[in-house]
C-alpha cells in the first residue's frame, strides 16, 4: 500500500506569484527537514499540490505526509490560521506561530524550566482534587440554568508560538443564531468580542469570579501552560501583536497572567457602560 505526501516529486516545481489564480494561491509552502512552513504567497518554486482550501482534503495530505510539524505565518490571517490549527489537530500534527525567537536558555534556565514544570503539575493536580465539587456543581447548574454543551476550547498560542487548545466552561448561550454568526464572522476574517455575544445569567456570575477558567487546570497538567505567568495570548490576539510583542510568545503563557487580564478589560467594559 502506497501513501500520497504532501510534496510532490522536485519536477513538479513550478513558479509562483501573488497573481497567480492556483489552488493554493493564499499561501506559499516550503519544506525543511521535516517541517512545513506555511507563508504568505511570493515569488518562489512552489510545488504542485492539491486544492488545500477544503480542511478536509488538508488533513488527508497531512496524515499521508512525512511531516513533523507545521510552522504558519500569522501574516496569513485569523481565517487560514484556524483552519491550518484545525485540520493539524485532526491529523494530529503540533502547529506553531512562526515568531520572532528569543535568546538562547542557559543550563540554569532549563533546570529552572524543569522544576517549575514539576511543580505546576503536582499543584494544579491539587487544586483539581480540592475543586471538583465547585467544578461538579457548576456543571450541574449549567445542566439546568444553560442547557448544552459544558466547556468551550478556544485557540491559544503557549510556549514558543504552539498552538493548543485552552478549555473554558461554556459563558454563551446556545443558538443556532450565535453559531450562524460565529461562521459569518470567520469567513470575514473578522472576530467578535465574546461580551458582545449572548452571555447568560450563570455566565455573567461565572466570569465575575473567573470560574469559568477553571478548566485550564488541565491545560497545566499537560504542559501547555503555567500557574504563573506572562497572558495566555488568544489567536486573534496573537495575529494583531507587534513582531516586538510576539517574542513574548516564546515564554511558557501562566494562568494568572490571562486571569487578571480579562478581569481588567471585564471591568473597563462595564465602566464604559456607566456612562
Amino acid at each position: 500500500m502506497t501513501t500520497s505526501s504532501i510534496i510532490a516529486p522536485l519536477e513538479n516545481y513550478y513558479t509562483v506569484t501573488t497573481q497567480d489564480q492556483n489552488p493554493t494561491s493564499y499561501c506559499t509552502l516550503q519544506w525543511r527537514r521535516g517541517q512545513l512552513l506555511v507563508k504568505p504567497p511570493g515569488q518562489v518554486l512552489q510545488p504542485y499540490l492539491p486544492s488545500l482550501h477544503k480542511e478536509q482534503s488538508l488533513v488527508k495530505c497531512l496524515e499521508h505526509s512525512p511531516v513533523s510539524l507545521v510552522r504558519i505565518d500569522p501574516k496569513l490571517g485569523e481565517y487560514w490560521l484556524k483552519v491550518w490549527a484545525t485540520a493539524c489537530e485532526q491529523a494530529s500534527k503540533p502547529i506553531f506561530l512562526r515568531i520572532p525567537s528569543a535568546e538562547h536558555l542557559s543550563k540554569q534556565g532549563n533546570l529552572w524550566s524543569s522544576l517549575q514544570r514539576l511543580f505546576d503539575w503536582i499543584i494544579a493536580l491539587v487544586f483539581l482534587l480540592a475543586l471538583s465539587p465547585v467544578m461538579l456543581g457548576l456543571v450541574l447548574l449549567m445542566r439546568v440554568y444553560s442547557p448544552g454543551t459544558f466547556f468551550e476550547c478556544e485557540w491559544r498560542v503557549g510556549k514558543r508560538g504552539k498552538l493548543f487548545r485552552a478549555m473554558k466552561f461554556r459563558t454563551t448561550a446556545v443558538s443556532k443564531k450565535n453559531l450562524e454568526d460565529k461562521a459569518i464572522t470567520s469567513a470575514n476574517n473578522f472576530s467578535l468580542r465574546e461580551d458582545d455575544q449572548n452571555v447568560t445569567r450563570l455566565g455573567h456570575w461565572m466570569r465575575k469570579y473567573n470560574l469559568d477558567n477553571l478548566p485550564q487546570l488541565f491545560n497545566v497538567v499537560q504542559g501547555e501552560m503555567s500557574l504563573i505567568g506572562p497572558r495566555c495570548w488568544t489567536l486573534e490576539e496573537a495575529v494583531r501583536l507587534s513582531s516586538e510583542k510576539q517574542r513574548e510568545l516564546n515564554k511558557l503563557p501562566g494562568i494568572t497572567g490571562s486571569w487578571e487580564v480579562e478581569t481588567n478589560s471585564n471591568k473597563l467594559h462595564l465602566d464604559s457602560q456607566t456612562f
